[in-house]
């Protein structure tokens, strides 16, 4: 049996009478209820309390004082297609209340996702338009405004610059400009401005054109399928290893008599800083390792190597120097038994010691190297070297086979040595550079943003040799958002200091380690960054705001 509702037509026999009843009632509701309390058409709110299934329709917006937030909206308002953002609602209701974001892209964000997956090596630009005006209230570690950046050991992997001024020095380098540059870089002298080419050169041991030797960390989907000739030969290895010793020999040479300030040793597992006298705040030659294993660890040990983690604390003190050769076997075996005896004291105290079973004593010893397990191949297992142990360090790194990868891509490919300055067997390699010009959207419309892309292994000095070079090139203002080499983030963090030189003593030391004075000045300055990085930097009237 049908059920008779009034003023409904389930057959819409008569539908321009409901529509009138429709319209007549929501132009009247339109002027006396907000927009979020009104009510149904009295014909449908009677369907709807008969239990009939309606189809749901859209609020009517028209001359009745709709919400303009819900009206349809002209697509060719704004060539970007988006709506604009307001600070509080237009009709007064609270934010709580507002409608929420559709989860359907729009038609220029579905054109964005193509045009990425079309030209991925645009979307770098896209990500630091994006980022370049983000608050710093949100960033992770927000600093102070100061005219200086702190200190990063870490290795960048690109930058990307931003200003509303050309790199027009980036466009096109004279060929005598070009030679200037690199004859003042090999003979370490000091720069003038414009310095873009002594910023952009570093040297790299080995050197294969068609291998991209840095990162090693997590590099052998990007090696796989290149040629390596020296994968099945042992006498190649060889040959290519006893090459990399001579290199490796003469950096730490160059390092020891302070004509380097820095270089890098880059592995398929792990990576190498070796700092000179001064830098970061140290008065003797420092090495950081990170990230280690166990059994990296156990091997220095056995090697009479003393190291200290500055991550790790053991019973609230932190962990002091492990020596290979301080202790014998036998006086450890007996520490060992009277920790044992002082931990279970307590069980005779109770007089159930007969009642409990003792663990053994290599579950005691595993017991107490699980933590050791757990952190490896972590932040938190750097290694730190200081003194005349890097020396050994360094003999030991020679003859460490696990440096070298026995299968897979890198399979008896020698570790990379980055350097800033010369050193033997060493090939001069220069930072890829590409400026790209973009327009945005401004207020009065759009305007050119101008970009400067550098890519490559970056090094510290490089880093504030660019900003010192587009302090003075963009008229102190600029963006850059910075891409780092994660596992090296770990190499800001502060080591232990017994003694800490001055500046005078530092610059008369390394005066002829090839880097710019005021570079110097910051590399010797004490990491602040921890176990963070810097991630994007941003000037203004010669300001530095970074947040990492």
């Amino acid at each position: 049996m049908a059920l008779s509702v009034p003023g409904y037509s389930p057959s819409f026999k008569k539908p321009p009478e409901t529509l009138r009843l429709r319209r007549k009632r929501v132009r009247s509701l339109g002027t006396a209820l907000p927009p979020g309390e009104r009510s149904e058409p009295a014909p449908r709110r009677a369907a709807l309390a008969a239990g009939l299934s309606l189809r749901p329709f859209p609020v009517a917006v028209g001359r009745g004082g709709g919400s303009p937030a819900t009206a349809g909206r002209n697509p060719f308002a704004r060539l970007d297609n988006r709506p604009r953002a307001t600070t509080e609602p237009p009709d007064g209701s609270p934010p709580g209340q507002q409608e929420a974001p559709s989860p359907i892209l729009d038609s220029n964000q579905e054109n964005d996702l193509l045009w990425e997956e079309k030209f991925p090596e645009r979307t770098a630009i896209t990500e630091l338009l994006q980022t370049s005006h983000v608050s710093f209230s949100e960033s992770d570690t927000p600093s102070s405004e100061s005219t200086e950046l702190p200190v990063d050991w870490s290795i960048k992997t690109r930058l990307l610059f931003t200003s509303s001024q050309p790199f027009t020095w980036a466009d096109h380098l004279k060929a005598q400009e070009e030679a200037q540059g690199i004859i003042q870089h090999c003979r370490a002298t000091e720069v003038t401005l414009p310095q873009s080419i002594q910023s952009l050169i570093y040297w790299l041991h080995p050197a294969f054109p068609w291998l991209s030797l840095f990162p090693r960390i997590g590099a052998d989907r990007k090696m796989a399928g290149k040629t390596s000739p020296w994968s099945n030969d042992e006498t190649l290895q060889h040959i290519l290893m006893n090459d990399w010793s001579v290199s490796f020999t003469s950096l730490y040479n160059l390092l020891k008599t302070k004509l380097c300030p820095y270089f890098y040793v880059c592995t398929y597992q792990l990576t190498i800083l070796f700092r000179a006298v001064g830098l970061a705040g140290n008065d003797v030659i420092t090495a950081l390792m990170s990230p280690t294993t166990r059994g990296l660890r156990e091997a220095m040990k056995n090697e009479g190597i003393e190291f200290s983690m500055p991550l790790i604390k053991e019973n609230g003190h932190e962990k002091k120097k492990i020596s290979g050769t301080s202790l014998e076997h036998g006086e450890e075996q007996a520490i060992s038994d009277e920790d044992e005896e002082e931990s279970f004291s307590w069980l005779e105290e109770m007089g159930v010691q007969d009642k409990i079973k003792k663990p053994d004593i290599l579950s005691i010893k595993l017991r107490k190297e699980k933590h050791e397990v757990q952190m490896d191949h972590r932040p938190e297992s750097v290694v730190l070297v200081k003194g005349t142990n890097t020396l050994t360090l360094l003999n030991f790194l020679i003859n460490c086979k696990s440096l070298i990868a026995t299968s897979g891509p890198q399979a008896g490919l020698p570790p990379t040595l980055l350097s800033p300055v010369a050193f033997r067997g060493a090939t001069m390699q220069m930072l890829k550079a590409r400026n790209v010009n973009v327009k945005t959207q401004a207020l009065s419309g759009y305007k050119d943003q101008f970009s400067l892309e550098i890519t490559g292994p970056i090094m510290p000095h490089c880093l504030h040799s660019m900003t010192m070079l587009l302090r003075s090139s963009q008229s102190g203002s600029f963006s850059a958002g910075l891409y780092t080499h994660e596992p090296t983030v770990v190499f800001n963090i502060c080591p232990p200091m017994d003694k800490v030189l001055d500046k005078e003593t530092i610059h008369e030391e390394l005066a002829n380690c090839g880097l710019h004075p005021k570079t110097l000045d910051q590399l010797s300055q004490t990491p602040v960054l921890g176990k963070s990085s810097l991630r994007n930097v941003e000037m203004s009237d010669y300001i530095y705001n970074w947040r990492s």
